[in-house]
């Protein structure tokens, strides 16, 4: 017999180490020691020093079948060498060409949105030819392609804490992000199947063969694959019902993310439509969890000891930091405050990207979709396409006070619309014994919100930034285009983005404003010595804003000839030729450094790169087949001589 000390959860291990061993010399029992023969740990694929489990649970693994024996089993997919060419967030590349790609990311259990994109034109073509060129072989890191685009199960490589969610139909899934199956692809049996995958029996089966439970594991497929599982029967419904029922729970939560799949309504309004109390959900979660472990408890066989070893393993606490996908965010996250999450909405709405009516109970919320269902190109909390928009615009809006596209303004309207607008902070009455917009209204949702033109000069591009920023890529799609000093902007609405849009914006804005600017500065001109002091601030001040607006203009129209812009290429680099007219410093950073990297040929296979260096990118086509295939120039493509095997010659005996 060999003797193991187990005192990790001890915060002084000295101390612990002298109770033990003090108790054990005294003949008495002490929790933290076990008493193992060597040849007991044979039994758990690896041989790990599982001491702290008691024998029944170490012999699971002969007793039981393995994952690997359930049909499907568990699959390594897809990695592409290089994200920032072929992922994009689901809002920035909306082509059919753009699979949903399950890619790791945080711990959550039973579900998490799918928020990537994989190009996979011509069944990934373009992304094989690279891979291969890369590592000599596409086979090597595009795998078990006869298992994409079917239903079933996904989890994070690298969590602490190991979480199976759904995966719908009609994805592709990622080294990072590896996927479970069933025979038949049948919806209750993968439900079953995630019940047990995410239990604390599971749990401990897994940690087992760690050999630790402390800090982020890496979750492998080979390990999941070695981990016995018991056999599923009908008798065993009540896994499946339990987990459809998690995993609506789940979406249900997601439901005021905006930039999910399942948004309906931000938090503030989402009460109206009903089935939202994220207190009671959670507290319904833990119970469903709980009714699972017991389960799987009895379907594993497991006595009250194990269990209690099972459940004080488990972790209740996760570390973001150990995530596959580090710059992956929460819900919560994304939604630090209920009245910015109530603004941006509203700038949505603005822009004909939300349905206001389903807040107003004009328009009914759509059931909810089956767990399976191929994720759709819109959330149910965005505008169908044949609804009339909020306010018809031409993709733009602008920062004027008195601009029928004044986006101020209509935020305002849209907070009026749905009854939810407050005391606007600092706004002043409208005009003397008219209604005022100091007052709220009867069903206001906040008491107190920031006067909208203040929020979007102030807050609103930070927080819009992080929002939709995820999985290292940053995919702003409300873009304010100002001038100098930010007195002036132009916010353009990336999906209504096409070669004209910079020239709207000259002729459609800037050239009428510019007009009325001449003429207020021309009438205080005019004036001459007779100005009073007032007046010639004003008249200072107006001159500079007729410069700064002329320098805006000047810049688009250097900028509109050449400009091309391609939502295939992403909103990074569709950004980027217009970096100096972004006035957030750690964007237009970023934009700079894009613009840099463009010049520099680093992203030749963008169709940016085609519109502003075409002799360039199509001499690099000549021998770069991947690029080749990007710009559908495969006939520039010269095939690299094949090299001649070397062959050895034969040694001449007696040689020296």
């Amino acid at each position: 017999m060999t003797q193991f000390l187990r005192l990790l959860a001890e915060d002084d291990k000295a101390q612990a180490l002298l109770e033990t061993c003090t108790r054990l010399r005294a003949g008495e029992d002490d929790s933290r020691h076990f008493e193992v023969t060597p040849d007991a740990f044979d039994a758990v694929p690896g041989k790990p020093f599982a001491y702290w489990v008691s024998e029944a649970v170490r012999e699971t693994f002969v007793s039981l079948p393995s994952m690997s024996g359930i049909g499907g089993g568990a699959k390594c997919g897809l990695g592409t060498l290089d994200d920032f060419r072929f992922l994009r967030l689901w809002w920035e590349a909306p082509g059919e060409h753009w699979i949903d790609f399950a890619k790791g990311g945080n711990f959550s259990p039973w579900y998490s949105d799918i928020h990537l994109l994989l190009s996979w034109q011509e069944s990934g073509k373009e992304l094989k030819q690279f891979v291969q060129d890369k590592v000599g072989s596409a086979s090597r890191k595009i795998q078990a392609q006869d298992f994409y685009f079917r239903p079933g199960l996904t989890w994070p490589r690298r969590t602490n804490g190991l979480s199976f969610r759904v995966m719908p139909a009609g994805c592709i899934f990622a080294d990072k992000g590896p996927a479970a199956f069933v025979v038949d692809d049948d919806p209750d049996e993968i439900f079953g199947l995630c019940a047990v995958l995410n239990s604390r029996a599971f749990d401990l089966l897994v940690s087992v063969q760690l050999a630790r439970t402390e800090l982020a594991q890496s979750y492998e497929v080979g390990l999941i694959q070695q981990t016995p599982i018991p056999q599923l029967t009908t008798d065993h419904r009540p896994l499946t019902t339990l987990a459809k029922r998690a995993w609506s729970l789940k979406r249900t939560l997601d439901t005021v993310n905006e930039t999910s799949h399942a948004f309906l309504l931000p938090a503030t309004l989402r009460p109206r439509l009903g089935d939202y109390d994220p207190p009671a959900i959670q507290a319904e979660l833990e119970q469903i969890q709980a009714e699972i472990d017991s389960i799987a408890f009895d379907l594993y066989g497991f006595s009250e000891a194990d269990r209690a070893a099972a459940l004080g393993n488990q972790s209740t606490e996760t570390d973001p930091s150990q995530d596959d996908d580090e710059d992956e965010q929460t819900a919560t996250d994304t939604c630090p405050l209920t009245t910015d999450t109530l603004l941006s909405w509203s700038v949505g709405v603005a822009f004909g990207r939300f349905d206001w009516r389903l807040a107003t109970g004009e328009r009914a919320a759509p059931p909810e979709p089956d767990p399976f269902d191929p994720l759709p190109p819109k959330s149910p909390g965005m505008l169908p396409d044949d609804a009339e928009p909020f306010h018809a615009h031409p993709g733009i809006l602008v920062d004027d006070p008195g601009h029928p596209h004044d986006l101020a303004r209509l935020i305002e309207d849209v907070l009026e619309r749905v009854g939810g607008m407050g005391k606007f902070e600092g706004r002043r009455q409208k005009s003397e014994g008219s209604e005022s917009s100091d007052l709220p209204s009867a069903n206001c949702l906040l008491p107190s919100i920031p006067d909208p033109r203040s929020w979007l000069r102030r807050d609103f591009f930070p927080l819009h930034l992080k929002q939709y920023s995820k999985s290292r890529r940053k995919a702003p799609i409300y873009w304010p285009l100002a001038t100098g000093s930010g007195s002036y902007c132009l916010w353009v609405y990336y999906p209504d983005l096409t070669s004209q849009t910079l020239y709207t914006a000259v002729n459609d804005f800037l050239d009428p404003k510019l007009e009325q600017v001449g003429e207020d500065v021309a009438v205080l001109r005019n004036k001459g010595t007779a100005r009073s002091r007032e007046e010639e601030k004003r008249f200072e001040a107006l001159q500079g804003f007729e410069l700064e607006l002329t320098e805006l203009r000047d810049t688009l129209l250097k900028l509109a000839p050449g400009y091309r812009p391609n939502q295939d290429d992403g909103v990074q680099i569709t950004a980027a030729p217009l970096w100096p007219l972004f006035r957030h410093k750690p964007w237009q950073k970023v934009l700079k450094d894009t613009w840099n990297k463009l010049q520099k040929g680093d992203y030749d296979w963008s169709h940016l790169a085609m519109a502003y260096w075409p002799e360039r990118v199509r001499e690099a086509c000549k021998t770069d087949k991947s690029l080749a295939i990007a710009h559908g120039l495969e006939s520039l493509c010269v095939e690299p001589a094949a090299k001649p095997k070397k062959t050895r010659g034969r040694r001449l005996g007696g040689a020296t």
